[in-house]
């Protein structure tokens, strides 16, 4: 039953990307019985000779491609909807995007906005083996999101890690997935700029995002940016485009973001950001007031910043407003809004100590604080 399901499902989602819909249809091969139908291999003489004409950038191409595609996963966002002459419930698919394998214990990283909203989860592996995906944990701020399949350790091929290593402008890079739900879709390209910033699903700003200019389209969010080495560098989240079609500039968000969230998400199924115990006021009361930095509002009763000295925003005795400290530095960077602030914070974890500096009556202070965990 659930074969013939998602057999439907694909099928639908066929008619809708032919209609013009968001283009997620798939086109898969597949026997009757529901396994795969094996793809057609050279033999090992004729792939030796097939080798012999290729170029070095050529074989490193294929085995960057080859080596990585088992580990890219199609994922198909299930919806409920309600027949409106039997109000019977049924499902259908919502939408469609990429991931890949993180662990050997079934964890795939995917965009947040490609299972915004799902009734049920659909993860198609290389070997197009079907397996009913559990939401782990989600970080809309950052657009990510973990799933997890109990398919057999044997079957999962995660995806090498990259590592520290800076990311220069003109370096070569792979884009594997699912666009228009043409599965195991190889694209190359270079990282056209770095240190972009972007929005995401919840608002928040996203930093250090990659550009690159290696075709990524509809179905390819979620899916892995890869080095010339096959590591994960970052993950294909959005393209710039007045046509929802690839104009030649796609955006990743970096790898630095996703070995830090990604192992939160699968502890704790959200991400756990450190408190400073104060609250702010908001930056368009900081703009009225012609204030760079973040006021304070006020201070928890024995929380971080009463315990590091800040002041909060007071009314003296005739009812005059008092203006809070203003943060204006963490740790050396400069502060000017809510987000700023939050970009600092980004970069800690409860228990760190960070060096502040603020206003009080116009004169510079500078304090240390220790962050804490939420209760």
């Amino acid at each position: 039953m659930r074969i013939m399901r998602t057999r439907m499902m694909r099928l639908l989602l066929v008619a809708i990307a032919f209609a013009g819909g968001f283009g997620a249809a798939t086109w898969r091969s597949a026997r009757l019985d529901g396994s795969a139908a094996p793809r057609a291999r050279l033999a090992p003489a004729a792939a030796a000779a097939a080798d012999d004409d290729l170029s070095t950038e050529e074989r490193r191409d294929i085995a960057v491609f080859e080596r990585a595609s088992r580990s890219v996963v199609f994922i198909t966002n299930v919806g409920l909807r309600r027949d409106f002459f039997s109000l019977d419930a049924f499902q259908i698919p919502q939408g469609s995007g990429s991931g890949f394998v993180w662990d050997r214990s079934g964890h795939i990283v995917t965009n947040y906005h490609v299972v915004a909203g799902a009734n049920a989860l659909l993860v198609t592996m290389a070997d197009q083996s079907e397996w009913e995906a559990t939401l782990v944990g989600v970080a809309p701020e950052k657009d990510l999101a973990v799933l997890r399949i109990r398919a057999p350790a044997a079957r999962l091929h995660p995806l090498e890690v990259g590592g520290d290593t800076a990311l220069r402008v003109g370096q070569h890079v792979y884009a594997i997935g699912n666009p228009f739900g043409l599965d195991q879709t190889l694209t190359t390209g270079v990282v056209s700029a770095i240190g972009r910033e972007l929005r995401s699903p919840a608002g928040r700003t996203i930093t250090d995002v990659i550009q690159t200019d290696a075709a990524i389209n509809p179905g390819n969010s979620g899916g892995p940016l890869l080095d010339s080495k096959g590591r994960l560098i970052g993950v294909n989240t959005a393209i710039y485009s007045n046509t929802g079609a690839s104009a030649g500039i796609g955006f990743a968000v970096p790898v630095v973001a996703v070995r830090t969230i990604v192992p939160q998400l699968i502890e704790h199924g959200r991400v756990i950001r450190p408190i400073m115990g104060l609250q702010l006021l908001s930056d368009e009361v900081a703009e009225r007031l012609g204030v760079s930095g973040v006021i304070v509002g006020a201070v928890s009763p024995h929380g971080p910043a009463e315990t590091a000295g800040l002041r909060g925003t007071q009314r003296d005795t005739a009812g005059r407003l008092l203006l809070g400290d203003v943060i204006v530095t963490i740790d050396d960077s400069e502060v000017k809004n809510t987000e700023g602030l939050l970009r600092c914070l980004e970069t800690h974890r409860p228990g760190d100590r960070i060096e502040m500096d603020y206003l009080r009556g116009g004169k510079r202070r500078t304090t240390t604080l220790r962050l804490t965990s939420p209760e």
